[in-house]
């Protein structure tokens, strides 16, 4: 099958899951992590947080406002500060 036969296969099933017509073969849900409130929780600024990351506080500020979301190291770390946010204060101390 060619890769127009294949798009075009594609958006006509998207189509049909769109209007109720067909299940979804796969759904992919997965969780973005709340900076703020995970900050909040930490009860530090914006910019202690960012420096304790080693990113820019335009990211954080950035992730909080839904702009952008969190990715690679930088979402699993947060997920880890989220379960156990010593985690967060043993980053910080280095």
């Amino acid at each position: 099958m060619s890769i127009f036969k294949n798009l075009k296969a594609s958006l006509t099933e998207t189509v049909e899951i769109e209007k109720g017509r067909k299940e979804p073969s796969k759904t992919c849900r997965f969780e973005v992590a709340d900076v703020k409130a995970i900050r909040a929780k930490l009860n530090v600024s914006q910019a202690e947080f960012a420096e304790a990351l080693g990113t820019s506080l335009d990211t954080v500020k950035s992730w909080e406002s839904k702009r952008r979301n969190p990715t690679g190291i930088s979402a699993k770390v947060l997920d880890t500060i989220e379960d156990n946010p010593q985690v967060y204060y043993e980053i910080a101390s280095h």
